[in-house]
């Protein structure tokens, strides 16, 4: 047997037996995973996401969109919910609160919470979207990076509430 053919079949068998004896860490691991600095707990004044452990809006469902006279920034005063934004982790959904034509507070009634992995993300990511939201006053917010697909889901319910206001 020729020496090339002999190496060839040598080094497949070596590269066969390497690829059959990795191993992966758990997909439940979490330990690993840097994301974003740790947060202070929100003081009670503001008010933290309003959702079920399943991630489903409380029992009172969409809330009807308040009417009122509109503010100079074109935002009536009330609460609106956006439309659910689904994406490969799960569905986004939120609810903004206006008043004095500014955005007071922004809830999270739905998020992915169905994987552990989704449910640290977005137990992590939800707060600083909060935050932005307040900052920016509109949906035009940073993305969270290692949230991408919730952010970007955030971003999309919320405009779509805000077109409602």
């Amino acid at each position: 047997m020729p020496i090339r053919a002999a190496v060839t079949i040598a080094a497949t068998v070596l590269g066969l037996v390497l690829l059959v004896s990795f191993r992966t860490p758990p997909p439940s691991s979490v330990a690993g995973v840097a994301l974003l600095p740790a947060r202070s707990t929100p003081s009670p004044s503001s008010t933290s996401p309003a959702v079920t452990p399943s991630g489903a809006p409380p029992s009172g469902g969409r809330t009807p969109a308040a009417t009122a006279s509109p503010s100079a920034t074109g935002l009536k005063d009330g609460s609106f919910t956006g439309k659910d934004f689904p994406n490969f982790y799960g569905d986004v959904q939120v609810q903004v609160i206006v008043s004095g034509g500014r955005i007071t507070d922004v809830k999270a009634l739905q998020y992915p919470t169905d994987r552990p992995q989704s449910a640290y993300i977005s137990s992590v990511a939800i707060p600083y979207l909060h935050d932005e939201v307040l900052k920016a006053q509109s949906a035009q917010i940073d993305i969270i990076s290692g949230a991408t697909f919730t952010s970007d889901s955030y971003a999309q319910s919320l405009q779509s509430a805000l077109a409602r206001a």
